[in-house]
């Protein structure tokens, strides 16, 4: 609400002669005043300014420590420990495994004893015998029928001296029996070989003799030392020519369409052999026990050689295919 009155505005009026004594002239209007308003309170602000002060520098202060730390040098952290080498042992022997070389990749805990005694794979597996003049006359329908799936004969061998090569003086007659009893055959031929092209030679000896019979399983390369003192042509054989000799038999083996094996015990296995040059072929592990400890894979294993089975007088070696 105003406090005061507008201004009244005066029109001009005429002037009019009188004897009047002239009026007092009127007071001029009265201005309105207005009254300047007081300027408002200020509040204090320095609490907030003061607050505001302190958290910049609690940030600045935070931040240099990072910096900091960021940039202050680090011990330097010894570098991890290489790994244990693997190793293994072969009697007192502490072996380095062959680089590339496939391992043993049989469950142990899957071989058990069957009711008949001999050694059975849960995961499967064929029964079998390897036999020569040794085990002599032999009832190979008795043999079948105890249970045994397939028959290795020795085919002949090379003598150790003269290195003559020479037939068993019984396989003709297992290779015939054996086939009639419906076992799958195979042979394998006792190597006296000194150089590659002898081990061929025995090859071609080999393949001549099973010429038109049906050898279903392998045609095994059976190379080994003779005992001191016997003169033995193989004595000190260097082992990259033995590996040499059992690779060239395989290769003629195969060539002519069998499948070629090489038979070893463990000493040849991982002292003489380079197993990595015959891993192709069918690798047959002698080792006699009821599980195999052999570090490296192999496909068939002859486990004992005291074996008994009808048909067959006195011990025989007793074989597990675990292809």
């Amino acid at each position: 609400m105003n406090l005061y009155p507008l201004d009244a505005v005066e029109e001009d009026q005429p002037i009019q002669e009188t004897d009047y004594p002239s009026p007092r002239p009127p007071e001029p209007p009265r201005s309105r005043r207005r009254q300047a308003p007081e300027p408002p309170q200020r509040r204090s602000g320095g609490g907030l300014s003061k607050l505001a002060l302190a958290v910049s520098v609690l940030a600045l202060a935070l931040a240099g420590i990072a910096l900091f730390r960021t940039l202050e040098p680090k011990e330097a952290e010894e570098p991890p420990a290489p790994p244990e080498p693997v190793t293994f042992q072969f009697g007192d022997r502490t072996m380095t495994p062959l680089e590339g070389m496939p391992l043993n990749p049989y469950d142990r805990e899957a071989f058990f004893l069957d009711d008949r005694g001999r050694v059975a794979y849960e995961k499967g597996g064929k029964a079998g015998v390897d036999v020569s003049t040794y085990q002599k006359e032999v009832d190979w329908p008795a043999v079948a029928a105890d249970g045994i799936d397939f028959a290795i004969l020795r085919l002949g061998y090379r003598g150790y001296t003269e290195g003559g090569l020479f037939l068993d003086q019984t396989f003709e007659q297992n290779l015939r029996g054996a086939l009639d009893a419906g076992l799958e055959v195979g042979v394998y031929f006792f190597s006296q070989a000194v150089t590659p092209e002898e081990a061929r030679e025995e090859a071609r000896y080999i393949l001549d003799a099973v010429e038109g019979y049906e050898i279903a399983y392998p045609i095994a390369f059976d190379w080994e030392p003779i005992a001191p003192g016997n003169d033995a042509r193989t004595d000190g054989l260097d082992n990259d020519v033995l590996t040499q000799c059992a690779s060239a038999f395989c290769e003629e083996i195969r060539s002519a369409g069998y499948t070629p094996a090489v038979y070893f015990n463990q000493s040849l296995g991982y002292l003489h052999y380079d197993l990595r040059e015959l891993d192709e072929y069918v690798l047959w592990l002698a080792e006699y026990d009821t599980k195999p400890d052999f570090y490296y894979h192999f496909d068939l294993w002859q486990y004992t050689h005291t074996g008994q089975v009808a048909g067959i007088e006195g011990n025989v070696d007793l074989n597990l295919d675990l292809r």
